[in-house]
Parts: structure tokens; sequence; C-alpha cells
């Protein structure tokens, strides 16, 4: 019982050496992260098995709106992740208890907003974008469940964002595989047996976040020793929930970039007809785990970053962050060696289709060394967070994605127009992408050098 305790107790990264810290933050965080990639997995692997290819293409194809329409539970997820690691660092009950009651009210306000807006948005969108006729009413319903569903995404998400904020990734982690269980068999269910098709795995994965949400208000509210969740404290204070947005909207801001790109060059996706979408969403797929490691260095180095910032200690942030990004350097060679090595038998799970599984073989091969690039952008990007800093990263985003990964992906392909490819070579929205993560690799660690993080604590 008591080796329990220490397990899910919350951890203190102001002390002990710094890359025991973030590899002890960072392997929950990974495997919470995969069993959360295994929610739009298993529905892709589901409707692609048991529905058809088309299927497969719409769930994919109704990605980049979903994420577009999410940008502000991503706000205010991160902006309280890190007042919340530094007033666990600088040992304040009172701002901490206020800046989690101010999360709690703010995220239902955004669950509403949500709820209604992007449930009027979403097929408009999906028309702007040319979705083919024949996934268009597969692609509106899917997303009309997983909005009107949203209040367990924005929770899970943002409440989870808290516990890591505390140094508590084990509960997150926990909770998120008890939801991805569930996941897996109300997919089975609704798709297999009643037939529900592109709602069943809608249906399943709204209900599995409604359960993770629950499971993380429930251990908050068991957290009494290091904060107070009462009447008192459940309001929004000026302070807090402002404080929580400026530090929030550049990471909404960022992801919404990331989105709108992600629309545009659909877009330019779309066009290929539905093997090209089909294939792209299988890359993503595979492209989603590949990154999880990167995107787990990075959340834990804001926890670090931001616990340390809160107590005073920036040798302790300059010394982590060389430490965390060796290690996640590291781990994303050795994960684009077994991408070129087994990727082929991977794709092979989404589709028996052996064309496609080879078409997308040939793009994720494009992909795979940019996430050796994607670790340091999201490990230095993760200590700027922490710090406070959250602009540097977004504008470093902005360009690279607006600036960069658009223009050159439809330039690239109209150049490579010719009579034997009329519409341009495919391959061309691939490797805009591989060429901004790596413009994205060497302007973050520019920026991190210059040092602008370490002005902008919240707590100096």
């Amino acid at each position: 019982m008591e080796y329990l305790k220490k397990l899910f107790a919350p951890v203190d990264m102001t002390v002990g050496k710094p890359w025991e810290n973030i590899l002890i933050f960072t392997v929950p965080m990974l495997i919470g992260n995969i069993a959360q990639q295994l929610y739009n997995t298993v529905d892709s692997v589901v409707v692609g098995n048991f529905v058809g290819d088309n299927a497969l293409a719409a769930v994919g194809s109704a990605g980049p709106i979903l994420n577009l329409l999410i940008v502000l539970f991503i706000g205010i997820s991160m902006g309280a992740s890190i007042m919340v690691s530094q007033y666990f660092g600088a040992k304040n009950r009172k701002d901490l208890s206020c800046t989690i009651g101010s999360c709690i009210i703010l995220t239902a306000l955004a669950s509403i907003f949500v709820m209604v807006v992007a449930t009027i948005l979403t097929r408009p969108l999906l028309l702007l974008l040319k979705t083919p006729d024949s996934i268009l009413d597969w692609c509106t319903s899917y997303l009309h469940i997983l909005f009107i569903g949203s209040a367990g995404l924005a929770y899970y998400n943002i409440l989870s964002g808290v516990l890591r904020g505390l140094g508590d990734s084990i509960s997150a982690l926990v909770y998120l595989i008890v939801a991805s269980i569930l996941n897996i068999i109300l997919d089975l269910v609704f798709v297999v047996y009643f037939g529900m098709g592109v709602d069943g795995v809608a249906l399943a994965t709204a209900i599995a976040q409604a359960i993770s949400a629950l499971l993380c208000v429930r251990r908050l509210m068991q957290m009494k020793d290091l904060f107070d969740m009462n009447r008192e404290y459940l309001k929004m204070t000026k302070y807090h929930s402002m404080s929580i947005i400026r530090l929030g909207v550049p990471s909404g801001v960022t992801q919404a970039i990331i989105s709108m790109a992600m629309l545009i060059v659909q877009s330019l996706t779309n066009s290929f007809g539905e093997q090209f979408i089909a294939a792209n969403v299988i890359v993503m797929r595979v492209d989603g785990f590949a990154m999880l490691p990167n995107f787990s260095f990075a959340t834990a180095m804001t926890t670090y970053a931001g616990q340390n910032v809160g107590a005073g200690a920036y040798d302790r942030v300059v010394k982590g962050a060389k430490q965390g990004t060796f290690m996640a350097l590291g781990t994303s060679a050795v994960i684009t060696g077994l991408i070129l090595l087994f990727g082929k038998p991977l794709m092979g799970i989404f589709t028996s289709t052996e064309s496609l599984v080879i078409l997308s073989m040939n793009l994720m091969r494009i992909l795979a060394v940019g996430y050796i690039a994607m670790a340091v952008t999201q490990s230095l990007s993760g200590v700027m967070r922490g710090a406070g800093d959250t602009m540097t990263p977004m504008w470093i985003s902005l360009v690279t994605t607006i600036i960069v990964r658009v223009p050159l992906a439809y330039g690239m392909v109209y150049l490579t127009r010719s009579a034997q490819y009329p519409q341009g070579r495919k391959e061309c929205i691939f490797i805009s992408l591989l060429i901004s993560w790596t413009i994205g690799a060497l302007a973050t660690a520019v920026f991190y050098r210059r040092g602008k993080w370490r002005k902008t604590a919240l707590r100096q």
C-alpha cells in the first residue's frame, strides 16, 4: 500500500537528478499518450476492416476539423498546466487553488461554446474542403457526435494537464488506459454487433472520454493536502483566469495554425481522390504514434521547467533541457529505424488493399527522418512554455507552417505536373512537411539559446 501511495504521489521535480525526474515523468506520459492515440487508431482500424476504405477516409478527413475546433481546450490546458506547475514549485497553495478553480469553470464555458458553434460549422467546413460526396455524410455525423460529447474530451485533457502540472503523470495514465480499453470494447460492440458504422466509433470515443474525465475529477478531489477544491475556489477570478488565457492563447493559436494548415493541405489531398485520402489517414495514424515520445518529452519538460522556474532554480532548467533533449533525440532515432524496418506490416493493420499499403509506406519513408528534428523542437519548446514563454514557440510554428509548409506543398505539387502526373506529384505534400519540421527545429534551437524564456516566468 505504501508503494502505491508513493507511485501516485505528485513528483517534486525541483530536487534530484534532472534526467531522472524527466524520464520518470515521461514514461507514464508516453504510455498514456499511446493509450490516447488508440482512440483514433482503433476507430480507423475498426471502420477500415469492418466498413471499408471509404469509411476509413471519412474518419481521417474529419481529423483536421476536429483539431481546429477544439483549440480552446488546448489553450486552457496549456495555460493551466504552466500555472499549476509554477505555483506547485513555489509551494503557493492559495494561488494553486484559485488556478484550478478558474480552470474548471473556464472549461465548462469552452465546452458549451464548442458544442454549439462546432456542430453548426461542421458541414460547411467539409464542403469548403471539397470533401468527396462519397464520404461527406459519414464525416458530418462522425464530427457531430464528437462535438456534442466534447465536454468529456475537454475535461479529460485539461484536468490531466492539471495533474501533470502537479507532477502526477501516473493517475492520468491509469484513467486513460481504462478509457482506451472501454473505447475498444464499445467500438467493436457498436460497429460489429449493432452495425452503426462511423457513428458507432464516434459514440464509443465520446463515452470513453467522459469516463476518463470523471476519473480525473475524482483524483483531484482526493488531493486536499496540496490545494483546496471547494465552493470558495470554484469560480473564475480575474487574475488567474486572465493568466490562464494569456499563457494558453499562444498554444491554442499554435494548434489552430497547424489545424488550419492541415485543412488547407487537406483540400489539396482531397483532390487526389479517395485512395490517397485513405493512404494519408494511415500515414497520419502511424505518425501519431511515432510522434508520441516527442510530445511526451515536451510535456515532461514543460512541467519540469515550470516547477523549477517557480522555485527559482534556473540552472536546473538549463541542465534538464540539455539532458531531456538528448534523451528525446535518442528515442526518436530508434523509432525512425523501426518505422523504416517494420513500417509495411503496420500499414497492413489498417487495410488489406495491397496498393494502399504500398502507397502509405512510400509516404511514410519521406517523413521518418523528420521525427529526429521534431525531438529538438518539442523538447526545447516545452522548456520555453514551462517558463512562461509561450509566444516564441507560437511564432516559430506560424512561420514554419503558414509561410513554409503550405506554399511549399501547393508550389511543389504545381511544379511537378506533367503528362504522367497531370495533377502533380502527391509525394510533394509530405516532402513539404519534412522541410518545415527541419526548419522549425533549427529555429527553436536558436531562440532557446537566446534565452528570452528566462524573463517570462509567472513568479520570479
